[in-house]
């Protein structure tokens, strides 16, 4: 069957259907937007998913990633406050919040950024010591991250992270900085050890302190206990005189004669053990000892008197005869 020209006509209209339907028709993937333009005028922002659009009137603008992306800062120059050059690098996040800001706010998004986030690293950082550059990097990524985020904020853009990736100081600044270092800890090698020379002293001084204390205490207490000792003793010999007295007064010879006997006694006992006497001549005989104790008995009688019994008679003295001396006894410490 022969096409005819209607046929023809027929046939181009649904070509033309079909090509207008796949021009109206946009799928958008997820994590991006495109914009819509009608006559180059920003109209709308298509989501992802299947999106209508009016094929020849309308097109699409751009493109955006909406996705959390990375930017790597170069390295760079900085002059810190103290005027030590250094080199640092960092990494920026961010994240396209409004596609169509972010389309029509600023031309080349990413050079934007990257110029922006290097011109605040020179800033944030030229304005620390390098000691406290050093030290406070956390300082400089929140500085920076609050600094770059709200220069971006404009343009529909979230930076959500700046990183400083590494700081190199030159050369010769690390070695004095690495002598600086190894000055510090001997110096603190040194007070610590003057420290604990210092406590050992202390504690050895207070612990001499309290021997001594010790000490002090544990001669006053004995001191204490020979005085209440000699007290005492003192207390018993009076109790013993009173006693002796007491019965010589009612007229107990025996009492006077076991007294004087006693101290006798220890008097000979003092008399032997002497260390500077080598040869004692005393009585030995008992007779003697014992007529010593009688006189001295005798002489008490006399002398307090009693009045119960008679006064023996005197014996009648006997005729001289040859007088006799007593016997010596050596008396040497050493048995000789």
């Amino acid at each position: 069957m022969p096409i005819t020209g209607p046929d023809i006509v027929v046939i181009a209209l649904v070509v033309l259907v079909i090509l207008v339907l796949f021009a109206g028709i946009k799928t958008v993937p997820q994590g991006y937007r495109y914009t819509i333009e009608r006559f180059g005028r920003y109209t709308r922002t298509l989501e992802p998913g299947l999106n209508l659009i009016i094929p020849f009137f309308e097109r699409i603008g751009s493109k955006m990633n909406v996705m959390e992306q990375v930017l790597d800062v170069p390295t760079q120059e900085v002059i810190t406050k103290d005027n030590a050059s250094v080199s640092a690098d960092a990494v920026a996040f961010y994240q396209v919040l409004n596609a169509a800001e972010a389309a029509y706010q600023v031309a080349n998004l990413e050079n934007a950024i990257l110029n922006l986030t290097m011109t605040n690293i020179r800033s944030v950082m030229g304005s620390m010591d390098l000691d406290e550059l050093l030290s406070n990097r956390e300082v400089i990524n929140d500085r920076l991250l609050r600094v770059v985020d709200e220069a971006v904020r404009p343009w529909g853009i979230k930076v959500t992270r700046v990183e400083i990736k590494d700081i190199q100081p030159p050369a010769d600044l690390v070695d004095a900085m690495g002598r600086q270092m190894k000055a510090e800890r001997e110096k603190r090698a040194q007070v610590l050890e003057a420290e604990g020379f210092r406590n050992a002293q202390i504690l050895r001084a207070e612990g001499a302190k309290q021997s001594a204390i010790l000490e002090a205490e544990g001669q006053r207490e004995a001191a204490y206990r020979e005085a209440e000792a000699r007290e005492r003793l003192a207390e018993a010999e009076a109790t013993a005189t009173r006693l002796v007295s007491e019965a010589i007064a009612a007229g107990d010879v025996n009492a006077i004669n076991y007294f004087v006997a006693q101290k006798y006694t220890e008097a000979m006992t003092a008399i032997g053990t002497a260390n500077n006497s080598k040869i004692v001549l005393m009585p030995m005989e008992a007779t003697s000892l014992i007529g010593s104790l009688g006189g001295i008995g005798a002489i008490a009688r006399e002398v307090f008197g009693d009045e119960k019994r008679p006064a023996p008679p005197r014996p009648a003295p006997a005729a001289p005869g040859p007088r006799t001396t007593p016997p010596i006894s050596s008396f040497n410490p050493n048995g000789e």
